[in-house]
């Protein structure tokens, strides 16, 4: 006979008619049990310390302390347990919050019954999950965070050159830049005119002149 591995939930939600249909759900499938439910924040605080559940699944909008205060707190006395953030909020401030206050997942209340489940149990399995409308706005805030930063100066240089460059841009000499770096004067000098070459530069002066503009030394 096979034994099925139950999640315990509690689940935290101020709506009665809500917290009801999660019950009927959880109660359609075996591997599923409901070991408390909570109306406020702060109850949830509580149950979670005595229950010790698995998975919470956690509202934004409670009287008093809201979902994300409660996570930080259930996480910081019980850091594993996974709590999962069922909302109907789908801004960026309430998404990250959650996050940084340790939540393992993010769904929308009006995900299908079958995302809830699907999202419990790959909580339950050590992994982070979102619906599907959240993923592709997390993708996309990554997307536009990397497209908002700074290309690297003179991505063609090695790292040895680009440190060789920023003291050279201090005005360091040669023998300066050797003892800095704990290399031979010969060695500086090498790569030194390696980086001439590929900024394609005639002097110090120029590569002076390039490093400062792309904001090196």
């Amino acid at each position: 006979m096979t034994i099925v591995e139950v999640t315990r939930v509690l689940i935290a939600d101020d709506q009665q008619p809500f917290r009801e249909g999660l019950l009927a759900l959880f109660q359609s499938v075996s591997d599923i049990e409901v070991v408390g439910e909570a109306t406020t924040g702060a109850d949830a605080v509580t149950l979670a310390e005595a229950l010790q559940p698995d998975v919470v699944l956690m509202d934004f909008k409670m009287p008093g302390m809201n979902g994300i205060e409660a996570t930080d707190k259930i996480l910081t006395a019980s850091p594993h347990i996974g709590v999962i953030v069922l909302t109907m909020f789908d801004d960026d401030d309430t998404l990250f919050a959650a996050l940084r206050a340790g939540a393992r997942g993010y769904v929308l209340k009006g995900a299908l019954k079958a995302e809830v489940l699907r999202a419990i149990r790959a909580v339950t399995s050590g992994e982070a999950i979102f619906g599907p409308a959240i993923a592709r706005r997390l993708i996309q805030h990554f997307a536009d965070l990397s497209a908002t930063l700074p290309r690297q100066a003179f991505p063609e240089l090695t790292t040895r050159e680009r440190e060789v460059l920023t003291l050279i841009a201090q005005h360091l000499t040669n023998p300066e830049i050797a003892e800095q770096l704990s290399l031979s004067p010969k060695t500086v000098r090498n790569i030194a005119s390696s980086i001439f070459t590929k900024l394609q530069v005639i002097d110090r002066a120029q590569a002076i002149i390039r490093a400062r503009k792309a904001g090196l030394g």
